[in-house]
């Protein structure tokens, strides 16, 4: 029991001096990849670069428009032809002397009292005085316009006696700044 907590002791003591010796290699080693400073060259020109493009641009368009709305006397309600139908079956049962007659007057009756009842739903239904709504009306136009967009600048610069370009977002103005990097050869 004792050499095994021996070895889980010196396992995790093994990871511990690994881990402070990778960090210290990499803190030493980190200078000696590159050394970075800022310096300022002069601006020799800076150029609007300027692009068309085509933006879109939409609006509602709204008039207003004169709409015949329709009245209709009656809501649709089928109850004329039930009761019609039901009045003309007790009419026609009514008419007959014997069973067989009243069975017929019956399906007779209700016939034309549905037939009845129907044309009064109907007469009921026909539009009644038409009248006349003002009524606002839209719909999306979209134009189309061209656009001249800033992009960025080319700028020309000195920096040791030679000339250099870059696109830059800004207009950096008489001076620019650098990062010069210095990484050693080895």
């Amino acid at each position: 029991m004792n050499n095994f907590k021996n070895a889980v002791q010196t396992n995790a003591v093994a990871k511990r001096a690994a881990v402070v010796l990778g960090l210290g290699g990499l803190l030493l080693a980190t200078p000696l990849f590159a050394q970075s400073q800022y310096v300022y060259a002069q601006v020799l020109e800076s150029r609007a670069i300027y692009q068309s493009v085509s933006v879109s641009i939409p609006r509602d368009e709204c008039w207003e428009e004169e709409v015949r709305v329709r009245e209709t006397r009656h809501g649709g309600s089928q109850t004329p032809v039930i009761l019609s139908t039901i009045i003309g079956g007790a009419i026609g049962n009514a008419v007959g002397n014997n069973k067989s007659s009243q069975r017929v007057g019956t399906v007779v009756g209700a016939m034309l009292g549905h037939s009845v009842g129907r044309d009064i739903v109907r007469a009921d239904s026909h539009p009644g005085t038409a009248r006349y709504q003002t009524v606002k009306q839209c719909e999306t136009v979209t134009e189309y316009r061209e656009e001249e967009r800033l992009m960025g600048y080319q700028v020309r610069y000195l920096y040791n006696g030679e000339e250099f370009t870059v696109r830059t977002d800004n207009d950096p103005g008489e001076q620019i700044r650098l990062r010069v990097s210095h990484d050693p050869v080895l």
